[in-house]
């Protein structure tokens, strides 16, 4: 069963850390470009950041861009998102998926920035 599990997510104050983790099975990891996408009440589903297979590039939303960092250990079949300087307009359900369109995505982890 391929399954995408999020975690790390939680509550923090604005210009904090998290990060989120995604544990990937079921089939092979290594073999495939990931992303994290985030949904929020007012803006729906926002694609965040991509991988390549073999983390040679990355990519960054213009709104994350400088903050935020998207890294992998295909030995570990674990995705990671590191979130730096978070924002209140950051708050929303992380997910990661297969593609910027948030194919595949498992039950998300809810990151609230708040003070």
């Amino acid at each position: 069963e391929v399954q995408l599990v999020e975690s790390g997510g939680g509550l923090v104050q604005p210009g904090g850390s998290l990060r989120l983790s995604c544990a990937a099975s079921g089939f092979t990891f290594s073999n495939y470009d990931m992303s994290w996408v985030r949904r929020t009440p007012g803006k729906g589903l926002e694609w965040v950041a991509s991988i390549y297979s073999d983390g040679s590039r990355t990519t960054y939303a213009d709104s994350v861009q400088g903050r935020f960092t998207i890294s992998r250990d295909n030995a570990k079949n674990t995705l990671y998102l590191q979130m730096n300087s978070l924002k209140a307009e950051d708050t929303a359900v992380y997910f990661c998926a297969y593609d910027r369109m948030g194919a595949g995505r498992g039950q998300g982890t809810q990151v609230t920035v708040s003070s």
